[in-house]
């Protein structure tokens, strides 16, 4: 197996936008990536949070499908995120297992290492990065 992520998409309004939410589920075709659980959280205006599985919207029905498919995030996952959302929005919370890095994975396992840490860094950071090189400024950490 290869790495494992979970990412919070927030979304500025209580309903999850479709066409985006297809997007970023349909990297699962390309093989890059193997969708394992997702669920839908909302922080709605009076601050209450709510989650839904991703079959409970039509659009969406059948998207978590297949044997490699497990019910992994839950409750706690679920407050972590709604943490990080304002009220009145939404998040998709997907659970990923990097299917690209998988051969290299068993092959530091095989070794005896191990993945230590992991960072995920904004593109808004690297542009951030990238343009202040391109003056030929400094880098504030």
């Amino acid at each position: 197996m290869g790495p494992v992520e979970f990412i919070v998409l927030a979304f500025p309004e209580e309903q999850l936008r479709v066409q985006a939410v297809a997007a970023v589920l349909g990297l699962r075709k390309t093989g890059n990536v193997r969708l394992i659980d997702a669920l839908v959280a909302t922080k709605t205006a009076a601050g209450e949070v709510l989650a839904a599985e991703l079959d409970e919207f039509q659009e969406l029905q059948g998207v978590l499908a297949g044997r490699e498919v497990a019910r992994l995030i839950g409750p706690e996952d679920v407050r972590e995120a709604a943490g990080l959302l304002e009220r009145g929005s939404c998040a998709l919370l997907v659970l990923v297992e990097h299917v690209w890095a998988e051969d290299a994975a068993i092959a530091v396992r095989a070794a005896g290492g191990r993945i230590a840490g992991s960072v995920r860094i904004p593109p808004e950071r690297i542009a951030e990065v990238r343009a202040a090189l391109t003056l030929g400024g400094s880098v504030q950490p």
